[in-house]
């Protein structure tokens, strides 16, 4: 036949394959007959054959060459038939399902929610599904958003399940470590046992030398206060190798800072380790310590030239304390400086004069200069400052230490 016509598989296409005239039936007449499948791939029942449509068939068998059998109206097209023969068409998953039959026999094809996939499989998908999406712009603007706060729901989490687990374990402080940042410091004598320090500030006095601090001006009694702590002097000094005179005169300065500086804390033991330092107690150059507290000769320092490294001061004084015109020189058992003495000088024993040759006079003195600027010497670093102060080289504040902490603890358990 000049005009033939062509099947459309569903979509629009330039052109169209021609059907294939359908394969006659078997020469029994009986249908084929299909394989037994299993229960869980049982297929709908195959509709029963139409002996019309086999005619029909066998008819378009004997067609000339190209040309096709007339469909009936309202038939449809054979991409959507349920012919049995094979049919080759490019439309979707039916067309291949049809073109995979063979004589009776329909391969099963699986639905999408059939599958069965493996966890692997869901979590590589889901990972690839996650990529693609924070390529786009609305995860590039979502992920980072979602990664924060995940990260400061973790910090919360942490932070209520660590922090109260530390803090309701406080570490008692008897079992602390001592720091060793602060030498060692003996019991000082206590003042109950002494009714000698009626002089102390606080006391009622109507005139007098007032002591740094006081709000009143006590006097001091006769005599030498510190000889009040002669029997606890003893008792250390022998256990010290501290002469008793220097003794009393470092335990009196810290009973008198005690009461008129509280918060400085200061123990005699870094008085004694400043005084053995300095002037070895008041003997260097030959000097000896007397019963009433003074240095004889008189402990003088070489002059402040700068050389052999020791510092340039001018004098300062006129030679009034130190005799030296040229240069200032330190002085006493504690080494002041004229014009340190100037500033902080003391009178410890109540003679009316403050003397930087007289070792009670000088470690009050230097007492109230390690105190100054209100420090706390129980601080390690306020005692180190204290002592750089004093004399600004690291070895000599490692000596004081070294020398304060032996002391301490060689005398803990005097009493």
């Amino acid at each position: 036949m000049g005009d033939t016509r062509r099947v459309v598989d569903g979509e629009r296409r330039a052109t169209a394959r021609p059907l294939r005239p359908a394969a006659p039936p078997p020469d029994d007449g009986a249908p084929p007959v299909p394989r037994p499948r299993r229960e869980r791939d049982a297929l709908p029942p195959k509709p029963p054959a139409d002996p019309a449509r086999d005619a029909g068939a066998a008819a378009g068998a004997g067609a000339e060459p190209g040309e096709k059998p007339q469909p009936e109206p309202g038939a449809k097209p054979d991409g959507e038939s349920g012919a049995s023969g094979p049919q080759q068409t490019d439309s979707g998953p039916e067309a291949k399902a049809e073109a995979a039959a063979v004589g009776g026999r329909r391969r099963r094809m699986p639905f999408a929610h059939a599958v069965r996939a493996r966890p692997r499989q869901l979590a590589v998908g889901a990972a690839r599904a996650t990529r693609a999406w924070s390529r786009r712009p609305g995860g590039r603007t979502t992920l980072p958003a979602l990664f924060l706060l995940a990260l400061v729901a973790a910090a919360a989490t942490a932070g209520a399940v660590i922090v109260p687990a530390a803090v309701g374990r406080p570490e008692p402080v008897a079992d602390a470590t001592p720091s060793q940042s602060v030498p060692q410091t003996a019991a000082a004598p206590a003042t109950p046992p002494l009714p000698e320090l009626t002089g102390l500030p606080g006391t009622a006095a109507p005139t007098g030398t007032p002591l740094p601090g006081a709000t009143t001006a006590p006097v001091l009694p006769a005599g030498r206060p510190a000889d009040a702590l002669a029997g606890w002097a003893q008792r250390v000094g022998a256990v010290t190798g501290i002469p008793a005179v220097a003794l009393q005169a470092y335990a009196y300065a810290e009973l008198v800072l005690a009461q008129t500086n509280r918060a400085c804390q200061l123990s005699w033991t870094t008085l004694a380790a400043i005084g053995y330092v300095e002037s070895r107690h008041g003997a260097a150059n030959g000097a000896t310590l007397q019963a009433d507290g003074r240095a004889l000769p008189e402990i003088k320092g070489q002059p402040l030239d700068g050389q052999g490294g020791r510092s340039r001061i001018l004098d300062t004084d006129q030679g009034a304390l130190d005799g030296d015109r040229v240069h200032d020189r330190a002085l006493g058992p504690m080494q002041f400086i004229p014009t340190t003495w100037q500033e902080i000088g003391a009178d410890a024993d109540g003679d009316g004069v403050k003397n930087p040759h007289d070792i009670d006079d000088a470690t009050l003195a230097a007492g109230l200069y390690l105190c100054k600027g209100g420090r706390n010497m129980t601080i390690p670093g306020d005692w180190w400052g204290a002592i750089l102060s004093y004399n600004d080289v690291r070895r000599y504040a490692q000596a004081v230490f070294d020398k304060a902490d032996e002391y301490g603890r060689l005398s803990r358990n005097v009493r």
